[in-house]
């Protein structure tokens, strides 16, 4: 009998775990009966959300946004399964009254059902409003309503309907697993130099469990929200024995430990995984230490100024059907290239080709992207990560045509997308550095800059980082100076001005890049590849929707004779 309930109980979970929609990833009971159940999940490069409406009922279904909570400006759809089959209409309320089919359809229905007292109804709509009529999605809380009746008799809904605000696009969920505790890794009592910048690393254990444990979401701990600039913590090769505290990178001991672990950057929140995947720590991953590395930005070089920030990771012994890892994208960091000043927009590349991941793990997996980090510093404008597969974008896998220094967080991509082995990413950054008259080296102060994505993936590898960097050798053959010194001289004596720094960037993007690869035990994949070019980001579509200019009646017909040659032909 045991092993018969242990069986059941592992098909349960196996079942389970086979209905998360990867397009779907998000979920909220309307009301407090759990009778209407929301799943959605969009894209804002396409400017597309999709949405699967589930209602304990058998009659019609409506759901939509409402300016204010009630019916009066409200864009709605309504849908049902009939006696004479499915229906499915785009409406709009100017009170407490009947809804106004929508001249212009711009829901499209993907399906709807009807079985054991349930109606399903899945469809998708563009993000921005296509008409007068629709409202547009915005990643503020929107007040969403729902209703819904017992027959296919579309009449007033009495209690049977309901408000409820989220955040559709910046959406964080909030889940309280049973035997869920939290530890925190943070400095403690340090003295923040009186430098403009300070990169503060402390290598330190994280409490043991007998068990494994899955990180289910990640709290900043910031003391000092005007001095702390960004957090990392990475975990350390086995090699690594010891504690220490001491300034990151100026001595071996604190860059042995590149895997990445968490990332928080200056103005985000919490960060919460998906509810298919957890951050393995404990048990059989093994008894690592931690680097803890902190961005310290004191730009009044204040003295005497005590620090103890961190981050506080909440864990469950309920194991998810995934472990999530973190792999860092994008271009070395490294001073070997330069952004010269006067310029109104200039262009850096860092190439990820995930073919050569072979090299250095044996059992490689594709990559299951559900959210990223985009970070630049100062200089910083965009960030775009293209997706490529066969030499050809399909996609971007993330993007942020307004990036704001002060506002860095993890970002839920909507809908978890998958990198096969073999794709590449490419992280374009755009910088602005009109107001600078020197050059802006890559490198870590908060002065310099970077161009870096972090991908949260799963299932976990023991991937550290996937980035490239320019042949500086060929650079500087391009640019008619092979000798270290005389290319460095002629940078800093430059004129720039469009032409020049145009034809700068036009070299950078043209010459040969080194595509390095590291596993978490410092294996490393030394490649060469070449920037491939990024499309524009098409502009959002309208949905395809039944369309008429004449009267309601008209598109009526014409929607009934559509469904009714999709049903027999």
């Amino acid at each position: 009998m045991v092993t018969i309930s242990l069986v059941l109980l592992l098909l349960s979970v196996q079942w389970s775990w086979a209905q998360e929609d990867p397009l779907l990833p998000f979920s909220e009971h309307l009301d407090p009966n759990q009778k209407v159940q929301l799943k959605w999940g969009f894209d804002e490069i396409q400017g597309t959300i999709l949405f699967e409406l589930t209602v304990s009922t058998s009659g019609w279904v409506g759901f939509g946004f409402s300016p204010k909570g009630g019916m009066t400006g409200a864009d709605m759809v309504i849908g049902g399964v009939g006696p004479k089959g499915s229906y499915f209409m785009d409406r709009h309320a100017g009170g407490n009254s009947m809804p106004v089919i929508d001249q212009k359809q711009n829901y499209e229905l993907r399906s709807l059902t009807e079985s054991d007292g349930k109606t399903v109804m899945k469809f998708q709509r563009s993000i921005e409003a296509c008409d007068e009529n629709d409202l547009t999605i915005t990643n503020v809380p929107m007040k969403l309503i729902y209703a819904y009746g017992q027959t296919d008799d579309i009449t007033y809904h009495s209690a049977q309907r309901g408000t409820k605000e989220l955040n559709l696009l910046k959406y964080m969920p909030r889940v309280n697993p049973p035997n869920s505790k939290y530890f925190d890794l943070t400095m403690i009592n340090f003295t923040v130099p009186a430098n403009q910048t300070h990169y503060h690393c402390k290598i330190m254990k994280a409490p043991t469990f007998d068990r494994k444990q899955h990180i289910y979401r990640i709290e900043p701990v910031i003391k000092n929200f005007d001095l702390v600039h960004h957090l990392l913590l990475y975990r350390c090769p086995l090699s690594v024995t010891e504690p220490l505290e001491a300034e990151c990178y100026k001595s071996l001991r604190t860059s042995l430990c590149m895997e990445t672990i968490a990332v928080w950057g200056v103005g985000g929140g919490a960060f919460e995984l998906p509810e298919v995947a957890g951050l393995p720590i404990g048990g059989n991953v093994g008894d690592f230490f931690y680097r803890l590395e902190v961005h310290y930005n004191n730009a009044n070089k204040s003295k005497g100024r005590v620090d103890n920030s961190g981050l506080r990771f909440y864990h469950t012994s309920e194991l998810r059907q995934h472990d999530a890892a973190v792999l860092g994208t994008g271009l070395v960091v490294a001073p070997g290239y330069a952004i010269p000043p006067k310029a109104k927009s200039f262009l850096t590349y860092g190439l990820c080709d995930t073919a050569y991941i072979p090299e250095v793990l044996e059992t490689p997996t594709d990559l299951q992207v559900f959210s990223v980090m985009l970070h630049t510093h100062l200089a910083g404008r965009k960030v775009r990560v293209g997706h490529f597969r066969g030499e050809k974008q399909i996609d971007f896998l993330a993007a942020d045509e307004n990036y704001d220094f002060e506002y860095q967080d993890v970002t839920n991509l909507g809908k978890t997308k998958t990198v096969k082995l073999g794709d590449k990413l490419l992280v374009e950054c755009t910088y602005n550095t009109e107001n600078r008259s020197t050059l802006t080296w890559g490198g870590l102060s908060t002065s310099d800059e970077m161009c870096l994505a972090f991908l949260f993936y799963y299932p976990a590898m023991n991937l550290s980082g996937c980035m490239s960097f320019p042949n500086t050798t060929t650079l500087r053959s391009e640019m008619g100076t092979p000798a270290l010194n005389t290319w460095l001289n002629m940078m800093s004596s430059k004129t720039w001005n469009d032409t020049s720094i145009n034809q700068y960037q036009q070299t950078l993007k043209r010459i040969d890049q080194l595509v390095v690869i590291a596993d978490s035990f410092k294996n490393i994949s030394r490649n060469t590849g070449l920037i491939p070019n990024l499309s524009v980001i098409p502009s959002a579509p309208c949905m395809s929707g039944c369309d008429t200019k004449t009267t309601a009646f008209l598109w009526l017909l014409l929607c009934l004779l559509v469904q009714f040659m999709q049903k027999y032909y």
